[in-house]
């Protein structure tokens, strides 16, 4: 169990092993939620974004028929030159 005492301004200082837990670093965020079970939630909020990012793009690649580096490539290209 980890202790952090809130300051007059309502701060806190997340105990090491759970900013090591978070791979959280000096100037990160952290977001706070509530599960519908009241439960609160912290977490990485990069590690967060990065999860709804996946989340928007997926199947996004299988259905541009994109299925390795070769494919991004060519993407790329078509959209830098034109369709070839």
């Amino acid at each position: 169990m980890n202790l952090a005492k809130i300051s007059a301004n309502g701060q806190i200082t997340v105990p090491a092993e759970i900013r090591r837990l978070l791979e959280l670093k000096s100037g990160d965020k952290i977001l706070f939620y509530q599960k519908p079970t009241g439960e609160i939630i912290i977490e990485n909020a990069s590690t967060q974004a990065i999860y709804k990012a996946q989340k928007a793009f997926s199947g996004v690649a299988e259905s541009l028929g994109v299925a390795n580096e070769d494919d991004v490539q060519t993407l790329v290209d078509e959209i830098r030159y034109g369709k070839e």
